[in-house]
């Protein structure tokens, strides 16, 4: 992580930038995940998926993905959509297998 430049934002808390190295591909990938699902910009989906990971770390890694993967099925019309328990009890699967 670097510091490199800091600042007080006028409508939330003191912002620091960081640098993060990805594959080329990876990026791509997350160009088109943000803007296909409408986030404002690529460092504001990166927060996003940064806060959710801070905020519930109980979620697995696997658990994560097909969030992820039910969710762009979902928004591109390429699945029926689940229930809640549905999606407690896939969680509950991923974490018995781990």
């Amino acid at each position: 992580m670097s510091g490199t430049d800091t600042g007080t934002g006028e409508n939330g808390p003191e912002m620091v930038q960081i640098n993060l190295r990805l594959s080329k591909a990876f990026l791509e990938d997350i160009d088109t995940t943000w803007e296909e699902e409408g986030f404002n910009s690529r460092s504001e989906f990166l927060r996003y998926a940064a806060r959710d990971a801070v905020k519930h770390p109980e979620f697995s890694r696997e658990g994560w993905k097909q969030i992820a993967a039910s969710e762009h099925e979902l928004r591109s019309g390429d699945d029926d959509l689940v229930s809640r328990d549905e999606v407690l009890e896939l969680m509950e699967q991923n974490d018995d297998a781990e």
